[in-house]
């Protein structure tokens, strides 16, 4: 099991930037590949950002790249998402996800919920225009 804490969220005004982690406990963090995923209210889930288990490679949303910067810290067990320019539509909950990397299969795993194994409980971003 891996256990995942989010922490950082808060309320910005537009324009500004936040920057959340994801610490993770557990087996090891290395091993895993991470994502970020957001839900607004009355929303799917959606795909944010994703990086590689060794950092190699990231994935974003159209809608944040750009933006927002994903990393992670393998030696301190921890996922980072930098969000800039942030607007009112970047407002939601923002889960930070685990998948181990032998189930990647191609580079759509990444983008896709279901097939993350491990979730934290979530950190809400509010955005003020």
């Amino acid at each position: 099991q891996v256990q995942l804490v989010e922490s950082g969220g808060g309320l910005v005004q537009a324009g500004g930037s936040l920057r959340l982690s994801c610490a993770a406990s557990g087996r090891t963090f290395s091993s895993y590949a991470m994502g970020w995923f957001r839900q607004a209210p009355g929303k799917e889930r959606d795909f944010v950002a994703a990086i590689s288990w060794n950092g190699g490679r990231t994935y974003y949303a159209d809608s944040v790249k750009g933006r927002f910067t994903i990393s992670r810290d393998n030696a301190k067990n921890t996922l980072f998402l930098q969000m800039n320019i942030l607007k009112p539509q970047d407002t939601a909950v923002y889960y930070c996800a685990a998948v181990h990397k032998s189930l990647i299969a191609t580079m759509k795993t990444y983008r896709v919920p279901t097939e993350y194994e491990h979730w934290g409980q979530g950190t809400q971003v509010t955005v003020s225009s």
